[in-house]
């Protein structure tokens, strides 16, 4: 890995689509190649920008890579379908061998090793892709760090990457999950209705010296939880959004 040829760029930089994965109704991954022995400058957490110009506006939305953070010869988007969203959109629409402009990693709220021993995330919908990267990086490298997610959907046709969180609490100990729905299904075992002080108090770590929590999702709900988490008592530095 130390090896690796580390690629970062400033100006919208032509990367090719190798394969299309599909994760639930509306969600799907995308795998872009790298030279093989390259890999993105980031942290887990950092983002890309995608530059689009549709009806002669150029535009760019930010996307966080779901793949680990020092994989070689490729990088994952995962992105879900808005029906409003025209970078989302544009690139459901793409094929395999199409090219799609991007720069960057560009720092976000990342994690970086040692910064906490127990961490929580709290992900709204496609929020959870910043989040898989950490937890995928954490968990991997085996790094002595206690994992609590909370992941809120609408429905449970809409949880991305369900499998990984299901092979992830059989396989490490030191990884929980509580899921959340709005509209669960009959005999639901996890949370309904919405994320709420007593969801976080529930099932985050307490705020000590050795706590982080991350949060991404909607900006209604980021907004929302991000002030809930301070009056619960986490300091305002231990509450990352990526």
């Amino acid at each position: 890995m130390n090896s690796a040829i580390r690629i970062k760029t400033t100006v919208p930089t032509p990367y090719t689509l190798r394969a299309i994965e599909t994760d639930t109704h509306d969600t799907k991954t995308f795998r872009f190649e790298l030279p093989a022995d390259a890999t993105l400058d980031m942290l887990p957490g950092d983002f890309l920008y995608i530059h689009v110009t549709l009806n002669g506006k150029t535009i760019k939305r930010a996307y966080t890579p779901s793949s680990l953070p020092d994989s070689t010869g490729f990088f994952d988007l995962t992105v879900k379908r808005y029906e409003s969203g025209l970078v989302s959109k544009y690139l459901h629409n793409q094929c395999i061998g199409d090219t799609v402009l991007m720069s960057g990693p560009n720092p976000g709220g990342h994690w970086v090793d040692g910064m906490a021993t127990r961490v929580g995330f709290v992900a709204g919908g496609t929020g959870i892709t910043p989040m898989i990267s950490i937890i995928r990086w954490i968990l991997t490298k085996r790094i002595d760090a206690e994992l609590f997610l909370i992941f809120a959907n609408k429905t449970e046709a809409d949880i991305i990457f369900r499998q990984e969180w299901e092979n992830d609490i059989r396989e490490y100990r030191n990884f929980h999950c509580h899921h959340v729905l709005e509209q669960p299904p009959a005999g639901w075992p996890h949370g309904t209705g919405r994320v709420t002080a007593d969801v976080l108090r529930t099932h985050l770590p307490p705020p000590t010296p050795d706590t982080c929590v991350f949060l991404c999702g909607p900006p209604p709900m980021v907004d929302t939880l991000e002030t809930t988490l301070k009056e619960l008592g986490y300091p305002e530095q231990t509450i990352i959004l990526p």
